[in-house]
C-alpha cells in the first residue's frame, strides 16, 4: 500500500470572530433551552425530553468553549507581540 502525499498544499486557517461566534452559539442555546422549558409537559408526554437536554447540554457545552477560545486568542495574540529585549 502506498503512503498517501497530498497533492497541493493546506490553505491557511481562516480566522475571525471566534470568541464571539461561540458566545453567540451558546446563548442560542441557552435561549432555546428556557423557551422550550414552559413546555416540559408536552415534551414529556410525547417522549421528546431530549430536545430541553440536548439545548442544555449544547449551552454547557458552549460555556466550555468560551473558556477555551478565550484562552486559545489570548494565547495567539501573546504570541505575536513583539517581545522585550533586556539590554546588559
Amino acid at each position: 500500500m502506498a503512503k498517501w502525499t497530498p497533492k497541493h498544499e493546506a490553505p491557511e486557517p481562516l480566522e475571525g470572530p471566534v470568541v464571539a461566534t461561540i458566545t453567540g452559539g451558546t446563548i442560542v442555546w441557552f435561549v432555546l433551552f428556557l423557551v422550550q422549558l414552559p413546555f416540559y409537559g408536552w415534551f414529556d408526554d410525547h417522549g421528546h425530553t431530549w430536545w430541553l437536554w440536548t439545548c442544555l447540554a449544547g449551552g454547557g457545552l458552549g460555556l466550555i468553549g468560551i473558556w477555551y477560545v478565550r484562552g486559545r486568542d489570548a494565547a495567539i495574540k501573546r504570541a505575536a507581540s513583539p517581545k522585550p529585549t533586556s539590554a546588559p
